[in-house]
């Protein structure tokens, strides 16, 4: 190690001259992994006041062998950091939680909100892993994390959404390369960022099986119908930056094309509905729109013999159908797990406007 070289960095990272990501990337080559940069990121980050700073670097330690993790209601799941290469050759690091049973299970990458990759995120990976699924969150930020939103917006901004999207696909390679995932495609979720990011790398990942955004920016009505996996949609009905107006059009537009799509918009839930550490979690729009997200992932990630979390062998095999074949489909009604009937040609938004794709609650 080069220790003349890494103080360098620091210094520059320090006074604003290097962005974390540069930083991250250059001190990770001097030290030999990713995680010993972290290390340093975090012991050089500056503290602007007596009080927690607003953006802390909390990264992980990379584990050989996960750790066996508690559930509030149900299972014990298997947890940890780990490390995978990108496109370029450097390191990326995630958080995983899977079932903690023998057998392969069906995947899905799991994206941060604009917060980083806090323990909130960790808790909904966490959840997907007691109902069944292996979970993989990456850690876009690179180890940053806040809970102020200008900090936040900061963060967003340093983020170059086609990096970030070659990073999520970089998360696909891993799952789909581990022994405990079934495969051949995997499923994805993201919410508020993590939700726009979920429909970009639709437009371009053919080894995707569903796509559920939460409140996510929402696509052009012509890239909508080029997407490549079957969507779900969750939005908020008083979300005043993503109008109804425009999750319809993207719903339009992806029926149109074939692609099997529902959308649904909560009556009286905020932006942000299902992060229950903030002040716009709507519990009640959050636990059906969990229920139908579950419900989409099952119906679509395509796994043959999938062993269940409750070790049951199980055949939730659908249609296997290329990318292609999936445009032919003509958007039918579809049985969720909560027992509801959903026919994406008879729904409406919350105003009461007919809509091929969008449904109020």
């Amino acid at each position: 190690m080069d220790r003349v070289y890494t103080m360098e960095l620091v210094r520059s990272f320090q006074v604003g001259e290097m962005s974390r990501r540069e930083f991250l990337t250059k001190a990770g080559a001097a030290l030999g992994s990713f995680a010993a940069a972290s290390t340093v990121l975090a012991a050089c980050t500056p503290v602007t006041g007596p009080t927690e700073p607003v953006v802390v670097a909390t990264l992980e330690p990379v584990a050989a062998e996960p750790t066996l993790t508690a559930t509030p209601d149900g299972p014990s799941i298997l947890t940890q950091m780990v490390e995978y290469p990108d496109g370029n050759g450097d390191t990326l690091m995630a958080y995983v939680a899977r079932p903690a049973g023998d057998g392969v299970y069906p995947a899905v990458v799991v994206i941060q909100e604009w917060w980083g990759l806090n323990d909130h995120i960790k808790d909904v990976t966490n959840r997907f892993a007691a109902e069944g699924f292996v979970a993989l969150a990456p850690d876009l930020y690179h180890g940053a994390v806040t809970s102020e939103p200008n900090e936040a917006r900061k963060l967003v901004m340093e983020m170059d959404q086609d990096t970030a999207v070659a990073e999520i696909r970089s998360g696909v390679d891993y799952l789909l390369a581990q022994e405990y995932v079934a495969g051949p495609t995997v499923g994805i979720t993201g919410f508020c960022m993590g939700g726009g990011l979920t429909l970009q790398v639709a437009l371009v990942e053919d080894r995707l099986g569903a796509a559920v955004p939460w409140y996510g920016s929402p696509l052009s009505a012509q890239q909508a119908a080029t997407v490549k996996a079957p969507v779900l949609g969750n939005y908020g009905s008083l979300d005043s930056g993503i109008p109804a107006s425009r999750v319809e059009a993207m719903g339009e537009a992806m029926t149109a094309a074939g692609i099997p799509n529902e959308f649904y918009i909560y009556d009286g839930a905020q932006h942000s509905f299902f992060n229950d550490t903030r002040t716009s979690y709507n519990p009640e729009a959050a636990a059906l729109a969990w229920e139908r997200t579950l419900a989409w992932l099952r119906k679509y990630v395509a796994v043959e013999q999938v062993t269940s979390f409750y070790g049951v062998l199980e055949d939730r095999s659908p249609s296997r159908a290329s990318p292609a074949q999936l445009r032919g489909r003509s958007s039918t009604p579809c049985r969720m797990t909560n027992a509801i009937t959903i026919n994406t040609s008879r729904l409406s938004t919350a105003a009461g406007r007919p809509s091929p794709s969008v449904s109020a609650t």
